[in-house]
């Protein structure tokens, strides 16, 4: 699948810095989706640490220069679990498709191992630190964003501090463009050092003399890239002016290590001046529809669409109380975000590769089949439901996760009152979406969350002492006599859209119990209705009665929100 942030093969010049029109960008999968907040993983030495660590691992891993969950346990001196949680991330956020850790069934990741120069980089970005949240210049105004109602005050009561700020305005996110300017910086800053450990001296030649192979180059993809909207990435070696139309038979020469730094600083002031540039004739000119920093429209379905910003996701954003669909065919990329939604159903029914919701509350979210690793963060009474390789919850709260999932679900940062559940739907398309982007049916692990530390070292915020040694809350699970499926309206009709006729996901007993248990008792409440004598008053009275018992457990389950499906219908 064509995923948009890699963007044809525009003119490049091939001796110099200069590009026409195409650009340096950095990946932002590592950034986003590839942070792990475990102390031990995180270097802030530069090299003085991985640089010996990297020599160890090589000498252990030849020839294949791969290791594997055990021996990266014993070099981090980090538990079992979390070395294989270390592998399981590298497999979501690599560079190559094609990677045998990428390519690997779930049961064989151990045996593939992952490449040492991609565990290095990975682990050097550890040490990178998100961008603050932007300022409100009302502080008072945001000062209580979690609200203190119950958890389905919400559906009955006016927006909560949370809805209020948020629905109003992205102040509180950094756009994209101030992202990736911050991920540039990052790299610019830490560029020499990344070389130096991807570099190796000339032989019988000093440290002084390191020199970069073009198989060393083309590891830097996890990193960056070349490439512009609506074409496809350029390949790092043929990007640049040392390795490319090198002739495959034959090894490229080595290219010193200070050259290569040289280009690359160079690229990279190249891209944040057209990125500065941008952002300034966006700031002094008249907004236009694409974008990336302007908000969606706010209340009804008709009027929102979604938004792709130069080179990044989708954006679903600013939909309140409505419902909102979006299939395959009206997505043209393969990330997307799900950013500042309230009171309303948001169904994404296609395959993705990554996506984030961030900044929702009393909201569901269907999210088709992603074969990367979805994001949740700063939410609060949201429903997630997804099929996914992996998923990663931060900082939410009484928030319900129906998940088919390959992977443990990672639970980071400050969460309260999270439930994970199995998956509970299906659509026509789901298997066939699953198909597409690798997530095995067989394979589901919602009830094994692993819960990592209340304070995220990754954010740019200052914490009291002490509070990293705090207990990070975990997910619990769903009591199953509250377990129901959740319905997809049919928009598609017909039989030839799809093959999937019910959750591809086996449901484990206690629930599969609870489910026919309540089947029952319908069947027997209706059958008892039918079979009493009743006066029409009285009927009348258990006609209103089950009316306003429906409305109650319509508000308590969330299941209010598919009503909104009906709106304009």
């Amino acid at each position: 699948m064509t995923d948009c942030t890699e963007p044809s093969t525009p003119s490049t010049s091939s001796t110099t810095g200069t590009r026409e029109s195409v650009y340096i960008h950095p990946r932002r999968e590592p950034f986003e989706h590839g942070l792990i907040p475990i102390p031990k993983l995180i270097f802030t030495d530069g090299t003085q640490t991985l640089a010996p660590l990297k020599d160890r691992l090589v000498h252990q891993s030849a020839p294949t220069h791969r290791v594997n969950s055990l021996a990266v346990s014993e070099a981090l001196q980090i538990s079992p679990d979390h070395a294989r949680l270390v592998l399981d991330t590298l497999a979501s956020i690599l560079h190559s498709d094609s990677d045998p850790l990428v390519t690997a069934k779930p049961s064989e990741i151990d045996s593939v191992g992952v490449d040492v120069n991609d565990l290095i980089l990975f682990l050097y970005t550890q040490s990178y630190k998100r961008l603050l949240p932007k300022g409100h210049k009302d502080s008072a105004a945001v000062a209580d964003v979690w609200p203190t109602t119950s958890a389905f005050d919400g559906f009955l009561s006016a927006l909560s501090p949370l809805q209020l700020v948020r629905s109003n305005s992205r102040r509180f996110i950094p756009s994209q463009a101030d992202e990736e300017a911050h991920q540039l910086s990052y790299l610019q800053k830490h560029l020499g050092n990344i070389l130096s450990l991807l570099s190796e001296p000339l032989e019988g030649e000093g440290e002084e003399s390191l020199v970069l192979t073009m198989e060393k180059f083309e590891h830097l993809e996890f990193l960056i890239y070349f490439g512009e909207k609506g074409s496809e990435r350029i390949p790092l070696s043929q990007a640049s002016p040392f390795f490319a139309n090198s002739d495959p038979d034959m090894p490229a020469v080595p290219v010193p290590a200070a050259q290569v730094h040289d280009w690359l600083l160079q690229s990279i002031a190249s891209a944040l001046e057209h990125s500065s540039e941008r952002v300034s004739a966006k700031e002094n000119g008249p907004p236009s529809a694409s974008d990336q920093d302007v908000p969606m429209a706010d209340a009804c379905t008709s009027s929102v669409k979604a938004s792709t910003s130069s080179g990044g996701p989708s954006f679903i954003e600013g939909i309140s109380k409505s419902s909102y669909l979006k299939q395959a065919s009206d997505l043209n990329c393969s990330s997307l975000k799900v950013v500042n939604c309230h009171d309303s159903v948001i169904y994404i029914l296609a395959p993705l590769r990554y996506a984030t919701i961030y900044g929702c509350s009393d909201a569901t979210v269907v999210l088709g089949a992603v074969g990367k690793a979805v994001r949740v963060e700063h939410c609060e009474r949201v429903h997630v439901v997804t099929a996914a390789k992996r998923i990663c919850i931060a900082n939410c709260r009484e928030c319900v996760f129906f998940l088919g999932v390959n992977q443990r679900p990672l639970v980071v940062g400050d969460n309260h009152k999270l439930q994970v559940a199995p998956y509970n739907t299906f659509y026509s398309q789901l298997e066939e979406h699953m198909s597409q982007v690798g997530i095995e049916a067989t394979i589901n692990r919602w009830d094994e969350p692993v819960a990592l530390g209340v304070v995220d070292p990754h954010d740019s915020l200052s914490h009291s002492a002490g509070i990293s040694d705090a207990q990070a809350e975990s997910a619990t699970r769903l009591d199953p006599d509250q377990f129901t499926n959740f319905l997809i309206p049919n928009w598609f009709g017909g039989e030839s859209s799809g093959s999937t006729k019910d959750n591809p996901f086996p449901l484990p007993d206690v629930y599969m119990a609870s489910q026919q248990r309540n089947h029952s008792n319908l069947v027997e409440i209706k059958q008892n209705l039918r079979e009493t004598q009743l006066e029409e008053s009285k009927k009348r009275e258990v006609s209103s009665a089950l009316h306003v018992y429906f409305k109650d457990w319509l508000y308590a389950s969330g299941n209010i929100r598919q009503l909104y499906c009906l709106q304009g219908d």
